[in-house]
């Protein structure tokens, strides 16, 4: 599947955010629950994020130009960090409704309805979150696995939500509901801070995955051992879906520039195929045998 094509699944996430949000508004419209209206601020904030994530798929699968010759896939690492940013308000919103309730407790009404449909709106999301959790991973799309997890989230805080608010039903102690509501807002806000540090950390270069690093460098000493050549200062660096390994590649003195260039291009290659949307840089020099 193209980069491109991927923003289909940008466009099912918005379209399920906009779902969820009419069936989580309808679910607090019944009740009067500040627990169910947290939940659906915080589907307010999925549809921003799919939003953000729909256009940056689209720059990201732009080709390089020339004033990015390394591609734009690093605008991948801006969506998180919109959308963590995003979640930090929500939380504070939700938060500040929450004590405000938590001070002066109101009856709840028709629950019966409220959970049905906040029920429908979780399960249309976490078969959605399934979806897009597998095609970022498939894929090695940043955003759509981002996404998927922010879903997947949602999914767990209406859980709890829809649990919490069944259990005012049943024991009448209205102030569960806005203690609910808080520990969905701390919730959101350890998620808002993970997506920051990870949009952080990308921007800064962060290595490959350890286990892609392995790969890469078992590559490498397989040639080494065969070939009688040596390699230093193997390194590499992420950006977006885009992987960037270099390495120092040193032959005898005596091979002709022929032979060096072909089992350095036999490398990179060999490196490209194991590991997707990888590029290899490799330096030659040689040494005395």
């Amino acid at each position: 599947m193209e980069r491109e094509n991927l923003t289909r699944f940008a466009w099912l996430s918005i379209a399920t955010a906009v779902v969820t949000i009419a069936l989580k508004a309808i679910a607090y419209f019944f009740t009067g629950s500040v627990g169910l209206l947290s939940d659906a601020l915080e589907s307010l904030i999925n549809l921003a994020a799919a939003i953000v994530a729909l256009f940056t798929l689209k720059i990201a699968a732009q080709p390089a130009d020339e004033e990015h010759a390394f591609g734009h896939d690093k605008a991948e690492y801006f969506s998180s960090g919109i959308e963590g940013t995003l979640i930090f308000i929500a939380s504070l919103s939700i938060a500040y409704t929450a004590v405000q309730r938590l001070l002066a407790p109101q009856p709840l009404e028709q629950l019966g309805i409220g959970l049905v449909v906040s029920g429908a709106a979780t399960v249309v999301n976490f078969a959605v979150a399934g979806i897009l959790i597998k095609t970022g991973k498939k894929h090695h799309s940043l955003v759509l696995e981002a996404d998927g997890h922010h879903l997947m989230t949602d999914v767990w805080t209406s859980v709890g939500v829809i649990v919490g608010v069944g259990l005012v039903s049943l024991t009448g102690w209205l102030r569960l509901d806005p203690v609910i509501a808080i520990l969905v807002a701390i919730n959101i806000l350890w998620t808002g801070f993970s997506l920051i540090k990870r949009s952080v950390l990308g921007l800064m270069d962060t290595v490959v995955e350890p286990e892609m690093q392995a790969a890469a460098e078992e590559i490498l000493k397989t040639y080494a051992a065969r070939e009688g050549i040596t390699y230093e200062n193997f390194r590499s660096r992420q950006a977006g879906t885009k992987k960037f390994f270099y390495v120092d590649i040193q032959f005898p003195n005596d091979w002709s520039i022929e032979r060096v260039h072909t089992i350095a291009d036999r490398i990179e290659r060999e490196i490209a195929e194991k590991i997707p949307y990888a590029t290899v840089f490799s330096h030659l020099e040689p040494f005395e045998k």
